[in-house]
């Protein structure tokens, strides 16, 4: 079993080069072994670039009212508004969330609610036009 023999053999070897090199600055309990290397870090930028580039070009084909979640969803009030029965026998509801899930994706591609300045879900103009759809639907229901 190399998990309970290997690990704390590497800790104990670092502690030790630690105590004859003198660093005072370690932290026990901080390990530095799952941090990336420079060139790891620029790969990983690269990557994300070339993958953040690639989802820009997804819908460059597609007509815009089906590509933009708020027109879309305009389009199925208005279809529950002119043939509400067609609109329940569609069961409509409950493919919504299929349908708008890869639009939801790409979306949240570059959503990082790790880094400091990032956007709350709430806030972005798909989750409104999602709350305000479900706002409509709730209002015409009652």
């Amino acid at each position: 079993d190399n998990s309970s023999g290997f690990i704390p053999k590497c800790r104990t070897c670092r502690r030790q080069a630690r105590e004859q090199s003198g660093e005072g600055d370690h932290h026990e309990g901080l390990s530095s072994d799952e941090e990336l290397t420079p060139t790891e870090v620029d790969e990983f930028q690269k990557s994300r670039d070339n993958v953040l580039e690639d989802s820009r070009k997804i819908f460059e084909d597609v007509h815009a009212d089906f590509c933009d979640i708020r027109k879309i969803l305009l389009k199925f009030q208005e279809w529950k508004e002119k043939l509400p029965d067609s609109y329940c026998d569609a069961y409509i509801s409950f493919c919504l969330p299929k349908l708008l899930n890869p639009l939801l994706r790409v979306q949240l591609i570059s959503w990082n609610p790790l880094e400091q300045n990032f956007t709350e879900l709430e806030e972005m103009p798909w989750f409104r036009a999602i709350e305000e759809f479900s706002d409509a639907e709730n209002v015409s229901e009652s």
